[in-house]
């Protein structure tokens, strides 16, 4: 099943007006967020905040993928991320920066952590489905699909360094495939 069809909202009924994005292309738009790891609704915050600024830059045909982007790259700092030692304090919350950019065309996600390890995309087992018979089902694994999810969405995705050690990862849509993947 494709990704991209699987999630499909009321905000999506009708099309907006055929436009990239509602602001002046020579500033665009940028918002940030900050949240703690620890926290049980930092996704929930995250999501919140992509559907409402999508929603005030009229952006609707963009909400689906955007939010489940920022999901599965929140969820990955909250399972995965474990501080470098010059950032990390002993009981400290664990930072996750978010922020969104728009530009003419384009959407730019940034989920910042404070662990300077590369992503890394799960490496599947090799296991030849005819083996497992009428449990082929429990070949699927259950973690560590979340990039893969951010790639399929994405038009780009990468990660740059910290400058004071940690990382950003990056997703890139493209406004205009999104606006004519809905209504085109």
């Amino acid at each position: 099943m494709d990704v991209r069809g699987v999630r499909q909202h009321e905000h999506l009924a009708v099309p907006p007006p055929r436009r990239r994005s509602e602001h002046d292309p020579s500033t665009g738009h940028f918002r940030a967020l900050t949240l703690f790891a620890e926290s049980p609704d930092c996704g929930k915050a995250a999501r919140d905040m992509v559907r409402s600024y999508l929603h005030t830059w009229k952006l609707p045909h963009a909400i689906d993928d955007a939010e489940l982007i920022v999901s599965e790259l929140v969820g990955n700092v909250v399972h995965h991320a474990v501080p470098d030692r010059q950032l990390a304090l002993p009981g400290a919350a664990r930072r996750i920066d978010v922020s969104l950019m728009t530009y003419p065309e384009l959407l730019v996600i940034g989920v910042g952590d404070e662990d300077s390890a590369p992503p890394e995309l799960a490496a599947g087992e090799v296991i030849s489905p005819d083996l497992a018979g009428d449990f082929s089902e429990a070949l699927l694994p259950d973690r560590g699909r979340g990039l893969l999810i951010v790639q399929r969405l994405a038009d780009a995705v990468w990660w740059s360094p910290g400058s004071k050690g940690g990382k950003h990862v990056w997703a890139r849509l493209d406004l205009e495939r999104l606006w004519s993947e809905r209504w085109g």
